[in-house]
This record gives C-alpha cells, sequence and structure tokens, in this order.
C-alpha cells in the first residue's frame, strides 16, 4: 500500500483559526501521516490565520506555504498548489473540516485495490460537533454507479477525494467554473478513463449548518450552475433527459428559503 502522499488545502481570510487548526490537526494526527503539506494561503490572511499557520510550518518542516497575493478562488489556489505536491497522490482537505483518524489509511489501501485515480467516500455533516446532526453524504460506491450518478449529481465529496496529480494534469486541471470547478474536474477525468471509487463508509465530518446551505441557493448561483449544466450538455457529459432533470432541481432549490432549501438537502439528498 503505497504510503507517501501530499496534504492540498486552500485557506482564506474569512476561515475561522480554530476551524484551521483542527482541520490540520486532523490530517497530521492521521495513522499514516503525510510526507507532505501544501498549504495556500489565497489572498492576505489575517494576523491570527498567519500565527497558527506559522504555528505549524514552525514545528512540521514537511508543511509549505504558499502565499498568493490576491484572491482567484479555490480552483486557482489549488491548481497553484498543486505544482508544489511533491508526491503523485494527492489528499484534498479543506481547512474547517475534520479528517477522522483513518482517513488516509482506508484510502489509500482503497486507492491500490481498485487500481483507482480518483477515491472519495461518505462524509459526516456537522454544525459545531462532529455527530451533532445525524446527517450523511453517501456516493455510490463503483466506478460504473459513479459514471451514471455523475450525469446529474457531484459523484465525490471535494474535501475528501484522493486523487492521482498526473492524472489531474492530464484532464487539464482545474479550469474555472464558478462553484463547479471539482465537478467539472472530474467529469474530465472520468471521460479521460481515469477510475474512480467511493468508500460507502465517512471518512471525514464535514461542516455544514446555515451558511452553507445559503451559498447554494439566490439567482447568481442559480445562474451558475445553469451555465454550467449547458457546458456539461454541450461537452457531451449528460443527456437532454438529464440536463432538464438537474436544471429543474438547481431551480427550484436555488429560488425556495435558506432554511427550506437546508431541510430539503437533509432529508432528500443526505441519509
Amino acid at each position: 500500500m503505497p504510503a507517501d502522499y501530499s496534504v492540498l488545502m486552500s485557506v482564506y481570510i474569512k476561515e475561522k483559526p480554530e476551524n484551521l487548526r483542527r482541520s490540520i490537526e486532523s490530517m497530521l494526527a492521521q495513522s499514516v501521516p503525510p510526507s507532505d503539506f501544501v498549504l495556500v494561503c489565497d489572498g492576505i490572511l489575517s494576523d491570527v490565520l498567519y500565527s497558527v499557520i506559522s504555528d505549524f510550518s514552525g514545528r512540521y518542516s514537511f508543511i509549505n506555504v504558499i502565499q498568493l497575493e490576491t484572491s482567484g478562488g479555490l480552483g486557482n489556489a489549488l491548481n497553484h498548489g498543486l505544482g508544489f505536491c511533491k508526491n503523485d497522490i494527492v489528499a484534498r482537505m479543506d481547512s474547517d473540516d475534520i479528517a477522522m483518524p483513518d482517513r488516509m489509511k482506508r484510502q489509500l489501501k482503497a486507492l491500490a485495490v481498485h487500481e483507482a485515480d480518483i477515491v472519495s467516500a461518505a462524509v459526516e455533516e456537522f454544525k459545531d460537533t462532529p455527530g451533532d446532526t445525524g446527517v450523511f453524504r453517501v456516493l455510490p460506491e463503483t466506478h460504473n454507479e459513479i459514471i451514471e450518478f455523475s450525469r446529474r449529481r457531484n459523484p465525490f465529496n471535494h474535501p475528501c477525494t484522493v486523487f492521482r496529480k498526473q492524472r489531474v494534469y492530464m484532464a487539464g486541471g482545474y479550469i474555472e467554473t464558478k462553484w463547479f470547478e471539482d465537478y467539472y474536474l472530474w467529469l474530465r477525468m472520468l471521460d479521460s478513463g481515469c477510475i474512480g471509487y467511493n468508500l460507502p463508509e465517512p471518512v471525514l465530518y464535514m461542516r455544514s449548518g446555515r451558511e452553507m446551505y445559503k451559498r447554494r441557493g439566490g439567482l447568481k448561483y442559480v445562474s451558475a450552475a445553469l451555465k454550467f449544466r449547458k457546458k456539461m450538455f454541450n461537452e457531451g457529459f449528460c443527456g437532454l433527459f438529464d440536463f432538464l432533470y438537474a436544471c429543474t432541481a438547481h431551480i427550484i432549490s436555488g429560488i425556495i428559503p435558506g432554511r427550506l432549501r437546508m431541510i430539503l438537502y437533509s432529508r432528500l439528498l443526505r441519509k
């Protein structure tokens, strides 16, 4: 089982210092620890965030801090950071989530056993404390199921994906597609022949709550979603029925009140 991997994380000024600290700690405490950690500062951060980062980088020599002068969005930050990752196996991690201690052990094993290029897993959502919602996002497990699912919904949980860097480069890397950079990358990777796999059990606690669901509503989000779905259809990643189904779902989800959207996601799109 390969053990050398890089962690790729991006952080921006609005992140809470305590969330960043817990997120980094959870990856450093893995049962199979990383040998490389690339932390991209997406624009100028607050002094307190820099203090957290300095604390870790001062204690762990393999943490490589990359400073971007201006914030260009998550996709741009990850593309930039990917170039500094020393290993071909890269583990994504968001700056406010918490990885379970055996996350990487299980995902590295799945990567080898299934000869996969992308491995994700189920996630357990939380608001304040891990385990406080009982809401899970579980995705199709096998490659063929993932292909079918991808025509309507994102087939991988981005915050806990592990992928092969060279296959990402072969697919063109993250391309600016507001709010859908990761989805578009997975579609291109799968289309180029990459093998995907999802662990059915959670490996990560993903921070949710009203703010997360609020970001998935409003006219700007709906407009971006419809634009992306049109791109998917034009490039042959979905058929007409899948296109119409997904567009309808985005419109309904985008225009309803945030509280109702949160209920819709947790009861119909989660477990």
